[in-house]
């Protein structure tokens, strides 16, 4: 009898998965048919899932579509937790790699070959029992039996549970402890590839954990039903055990028990405990893991402003190059841009292989908000504009990576220190992106006018941010939505971010389900494009980057959209107007924030200016106002263009772009000393500024 209820509640247990599976995958099926049917309406965007891996444009019929960790209909969930409670023969290592091995789409089975062909004859043998009987016999039998004899079964399950804890815990051994150490739920290897789960495959999983919960809790029941004898001796078992346990614990109370924590020994731990975030299967990699990985070197530099932020300055160390670069990012990204492409497109591998010191700079801004002040609340924190890029994160950063060069040069090349009394003895490039080239500009023209060195040889600019009236009808929307909202948001909405981390968790996640399902993520692609004026930059793609995690993301400060509002409606490139004559008398000397399109004369560096035809953020027409300008004040200054959109300059690969950049860099070549007419240039620029201050202050 006791088998007979056994093979009943097994095969109704697979019956009852099989039939959520399928109505899950029903109406996933239903919502991807929906948005490819929007695409279709969508003008000019019914082709956008057109060679895309994974949709059909004419379905076949086809048997019930299972989850990646099942096979033939047949749940993985009971191997996959005994597997983790028992000793495996596969390693930690094996487990990862069998992942890698996967299609990239989603995490393999962390099974063995040999549990899958047991899964497998395990549903050859129960697929002749999937009657419709047995849904009726059960009801019949097992339903009263739990309304009946409820209360008297959570007792024995409640003694039951008790009884095992108490096993568990009067029986160490020497097996116990190996096994802890071993078990691949404790200790698990954790490469730095993307193996997150999405929601849709968050939701097969709880659903087979909460079905295997409610037959475990039948099957125990009918155990105890079909078995009184059990019953009474539990009883028994519970006393004898805890007598036992006391007199044991009375006789080892003065025995010490040695330890071992895995890792103590060596100094360079392989292996990490896993946490809650890497439980729940999200992409928290940072640019230290994508960049160690690949085998390049890597150091973490902690910058505290002047103001009181503490900033993250990344380096790819080349400690005796005499040649820097410098990357900064634009609005709502991190240092991982500039590394996410990989060894073969990304601007930071291929600047480090052409003997270059990288240091990858992140403005302030995060989730996190670092700051000195551990208190500070985040009203205050999020009080800034891109005045405070330009003017405090900037100069603290490339103030670090001064003192860091000199003092390595000094250590590695003893002759240069007779060099360094008027000079640097290494040459410093940067290259910027949108936001970081509105402040990298705003940097080197207000060292010029303070009359302070800006240790830059070189600057390229990928699409900079500064002038913004042509623009689309939606970005014009939002000029005019800011400046009219501006006094009511700000003291309330100081910060746009998400703040728990749930939702960067679902976001993050979701990302893994725009790539799984190409319809939804065509569609959300179409949406983003539309809200950002038409730019066909991969922003599904984006999205999926690692630094949306759920421990911590890039923000956005109200008062920086605000500038950029402020910009747009002024058309010209101004810092950050207070709004009162007396703030901005105090902050710029004059009643009216500076445009420092009029000062581009100041400038004494080559300046590489780059934009991108289909770039409907920052339009090639806004970029060559720059270059005009800087044209006219007789700056060193080229403009490039490629048939590229907004995104395309950081987070694709695309090699002509790296080419040009590389090109540019190796334009700079690393000298002992400045030739004497460089110093008279730069003194006469200084009389310019001082002529251009005291213009201003009369203005």
């Amino acid at each position: 009898m006791q088998r007979f209820v056994d093979t009943v509640l097994a095969v109704t247990k697979e019956s009852v998965k099989t039939f959520t599976y399928e109505s899950l995958h029903n109406i996933v099926r239903l919502i991807n048919g929906v948005s490819a049917l929007l695409l279709t309406l969508l003008p000019g965007k019914a082709n956008i899932l057109e060679g895309l891996h994974g949709w059909e444009l004419r379905p076949t019929v086809r048997g019930p579509r299972f989850p990646r960790w099942m096979e033939n209909g047949v749940s993985s969930f009971n191997k996959f937790i005994h597997d983790l409670s028992m000793d495996s023969d596969t390693s930690s290592e094996d487990y990862s790699s069998a992942e890698e091995d996967s299609d990239g789409i989603c995490p393999a089975s962390p099974l063995s070959q040999s549990s899958r062909v047991s899964r497998t004859n395990s549903f050859r043998k129960n697929s002749g029992y999937r009657k419709g009987w047995t849904m009726l016999l059960l009801s019949w039998i097992l339903f009263p039996v739990r309304f009946l004899l409820g209360i008297p079964l959570c007792l024995c399950r409640l003694f039951y549970i008790r009884t095992s804890f108490m096993r568990g815990s009067h029986r160490p051994s020497r097996l116990h402890s190996i096994r802890r150490v071993n078990t691949p739920k404790d200790h698990v290897i954790h490469h730095t590839t993307d193996r997150r789960r999405g929601v849709i495959e968050d939701l097969h999983l709880a659903i087979e954990i909460f079905i295997e919960a409610i037959f475990d809790f039948f099957h125990k029941a009918a155990h105890f039903l079909l078995s009184p004898s059990e019953v009474l001796r539990i009883p028994y078992r519970w006393f004898s055990y805890q007598r036992s346990g006391h007199e044991d614990t009375n006789g080892m109370s003065d025995t010490s028990v040695p330890t071992a924590t895995l890792g103590e020994s060596d100094p360079t731990p392989t292996e990490r405990k896993t946490t809650f975030h890497q439980s729940l299967n999200t992409d928290a990699r940072t640019c230290q893991d994508v960049i160690t990985e690949l085998g390049y070197p890597y150091e973490a530099i902690r910058v505290i402003t002047a103001d009181g932020y503490v900033l993250l300055l990344e380096r790819i160390p080349r400690r005796d190059s005499r040649k820097a670069l410098y990357l900064q990012h634009g609005l709502l990204d991190s240092s991982m841009g500039w590394v996410s492409n990989g060894i073969v497109g990304s601007p930071a591998f291929a600047a480090y292989d052409q003997g270059f010191d990288v240091f990858l700079g992140n403005f302030r801004g995060l989730v996190s908000r670092e700051h000195v002040d551990k208190n500070i609340s985040s009203r205050k924190y999020w009080r800034y504009s891109i005045n405070e890029h330009g003017m405090e994160d900037i100069p603290a950063m490339i103030e670090k990576i001064h003192q860091v060069k000199t003092a390595e040069l000094k250590i590695s090349q003893p002759d240069l220190e007779e060099e360094m009394n008027d000079d640097q003895p290494y040459k410093l490039c940067a290259i910027s992106h949108s936001l970081g080239g509105a402040a990298m500009l705003m940097y080197v023209i207000t060292r010029c006018i303070e009359e302070k060195p800006h240790r830059l040889s070189r600057l390229i600019l990928l699409s900079p941010a500064g002038f913004h009236h042509d623009s689309t009808l939606a970005f014009t929307a939002m000029e005019y939505l800011l400046l009219l909202l501006a006094p009511i948001l700000g003291p309330i909405i100081p910060g746009l971010y998400i703040p728990t981390r749930f939702f960067r968790m679902l976001l993050n996640k979701l990302a893994r389900d725009f790539h799984n399902y190409p319809a939804v993520g065509g569609l959300v692609q179409t949406l983003m494009s539309y809200v950002v004026g038409g730019d066909s930059s991969n922003w599904v793609g984006v999205l999926g980057l690692p630094h949306y995690n759920m421990n911590d993301m890039p923000g956005l400060s109200f008062y920086v959209a605000h500038h950029l509002a402020q910009m747009k409606h002024a058309k010209k490139f101004i810092m950050y107007d207070y709004g009162r004559a007396s703030a901005n008398m105090k902050a710029y000397g004059s009643p009216e924030p500076l445009d420092l399109g009029e000062y581009y004369g100041l400038t004494d560096i080559p300046v590489d200016l780059v934009a991108g035809r289909k770039d409907n953020v920052i339009r090639n027409s806004m970029v060559k106002v720059h270059y005009r300008l800087m044209k006219d004040a007789g700056v060193d200054v080229s403009y490039k263009e490629f048939e590229y959109a907004h995104l395309d300059f950081t987070f694709s690969h695309h090699e002509e772009l790296l080419a040009y950049v590389m090109s540019r860099l190796l334009l700079v070549k690393p000298t002992e000393k400045q030739p004497f007419n460089q110093k008279a240039s730069r003194s006469k620029r200084k009389g310019q500024v001082n002529h251009l201050i005291r213009r201003t202050v009369l203005e």
